[in-house]
């Protein structure tokens, strides 16, 4: 009766140690595995929606009113991202307008040099190397270092007869 009782209680592998062995293992790697589920649960921000799914809720009531706070912070973050987004939108369209501006100024300005250049080049001596306006560009260099454009001295090339 007893050796009946020991197969039916513990099976016909009751008496193998390995096998007791290998079961030890698995409810030690088990409780390891269970601990640091423990630990990460406790260190995990409560903000996050993993919280809500793996709390244990007494009653139905309790369940709402979490999932409530939860769903009234992510509102509230929701809000937030939006708020921020269009605070972005608008310092960008305020950077655009001022783009805008200066190249419609910096435009306006081109304009007026290129009118004042156009009259004052009539007056210009034509003997003078800045008589051609078209040559002084091509030979105009830009400098890097000192921002600005090296532009040819003015010379007054005066032929003589033999």
């Amino acid at each position: 009766l007893q050796m009946l009782e020991r197969q039916v209680v513990g099976g016909e592998q009751a008496e193998n140690k390995d096998l007791k062995e290998k079961r030890k293992r698995r409810k030690k790697y088990a409780d390891e595995r269970r601990m640091q589920l423990a630990v990460a649960l406790q260190q995990s921000d409560e903000d996050s929606s993993d919280w809500v799914l793996l709390h244990v809720y007494d009653s139905i009531q309790e369940e709402v009113r979490a999932k409530s706070k939860l769903l009234e912070k992510m509102q509230k973050k929701l809000r937030a991202a939006e708020t921020e987004i269009k605070d972005l939108q608008s310092e960008f369209e305020l950077e655009k307008i001022d783009y805008l501006s200066t190249i419609r100024r910096l435009e306006r300005d081109l304009l007026l040099s290129q009118q004042l250049l156009d009259q004052v080049q009539s007056l210009v001596r034509r003997d003078c190397n800045y008589s051609n306006l078209e040559k002084i560009k091509h030979e105009s260099i830009w400098d890097e270092e000192t921002g600005r454009w090296k532009i040819p001295e003015p010379v007054i090339q005066k032929t003589r007869l033999p």
